[in-house]
């Protein structure tokens, strides 16, 4: 995702869609295994890495990547430990975060045209 010329809250906004992005679907082939004997669940953390970025005053423009990470939750006798409750839950949260930073970049785009035709 580009906006353009790069600043700060514009990387940060990118990066966050990006890890969603991934998050939302690592989720869905979690959902889509639940009855997979031995599969074991994903979860993804991306936030630690862009907050680490940000702390040493960088702009996240590289250098911030989503990794993934094996669930702990305990498996069941066929081996899968997909927990389809705490799934679905992850994926409305991830789903309503993203709606979120949809909705900052729509309105930090028309704080730009605004600023634009003002000046």
């Amino acid at each position: 995702m580009s906006f353009g010329m790069p600043d700060a809250v514009s990387s940060v906004l990118a990066t966050t869609l990006d890890g969603l992005a991934t998050r939302q679907s690592v989720i869905a082939d979690n959902i889509a295994n639940v009855d997979t004997p031995g599969f074991r669940a994903v979860s993804v953390d991306f936030e630690s890495s862009l907050s680490a970025a940000l702390q040493r005053g960088e702009m996240p423009t590289s250098g911030v990547s989503a990794s993934t990470l094996p669930s702990n939750a305990p498996a069941g006798t066929d081996g899968n430990n997909v927990d389809l409750r705490q799934e679905t839950l992850s994926a409305v949260q991830t789903q309503f975060q993203y709606q979120m930073m949809t909705r900052a970049v729509s309105d930090r785009f028309s704080l730009v045209r605004t600023a634009a035709g003002a000046a």
